[in-house]
């Protein structure tokens, strides 16, 4: 799957001019944590984000008056506090892939570009309702967390397996295991009968670390 198929078409966008209360409006009216900024030509330039505006916000502590911190506020410019030329990706990006380069540059959003034109915004909270989808979250069943060793064929065997036994399985995945003869797999089974998915899954597994019905 990649970011076009996930990311928030045609962004709610902001210039570099406006004030920082238009743009903490603008994100409370639309529900947004971050705004893309286009310059007049309609180019990206940066990104602003509810995050930058708390930390230019005065503290409470401070010795200014309520409306000497609002004065301070409406001066300050959207350019003056955004992140200029952020990192972009286009379209045709895997969903992993975006979610990587977050991680690695410890990013919230990455704006999503065509020919240089915004086309639409990725975010941790997108990746989050994948990671949803990937583990069948929102479907009743049996979910299943154990050690498999690393040989061919083993999660073909279990598929046959529940198969032959009238099981689907809803979500599957494999993680890191404890070293490399291993792997950690946590699968959801259509079922909630957890002792009869126990009892297929045993000849197969190393070890069983976690069962229940969710």
């Amino acid at each position: 799957m990649t970011v076009e198929y996930r990311m928030t078409l045609n962004p709610v966008t902001i210039n570099p001019e406006a004030s920082v209360v238009e743009a903490s409006t603008l994100m409370k009216k639309e529900k947004v944590h971050r705004l893309p900024v286009l310059d007049s030509d309609k180019k990206l330039v940066g990104v602003i984000s509810e995050k930058d505006i708390l930390f230019a916000t005065p503290s409470p502590a401070s010795s200014l008056s309520i409306h000497e911190m609002a004065y301070l506020l409406a001066k300050l410019t959207v350019g003056s506090l955004m992140t200029k030329d952020p990192v972009t990706i286009t379209k045709d990006v895997p969903v992993e892939e975006a979610a990587r380069i977050m991680v690695d540059q410890d990013l919230s959003c990455l704006p999503v570009v065509d020919d240089g034109t915004l086309v639409g915004i990725v975010s941790k909270s997108d990746l989050f309702k994948i990671l949803i989808e990937l583990f069948g979250a929102r479907s009743m069943g049996v979910r299943v967390t154990f050690y498999l060793d690393e040989k061919k064929g083993q999660i073909s065997n279990i598929s046959k397996a529940l198969s032959e036994n009238d099981l689907d399985i809803i979500a599957f995945g494999t993680f890191m295991g404890t070293n490399p003869s291993n792997r950690l797999c946590t699968m959801k089974v259509d079922s909630t009968d957890m002792e009869k998915v126990l009892s297929i899954l045993k000849p197969f597994v190393k070890s069983i670390e976690d069962i229940r019905v969710s």
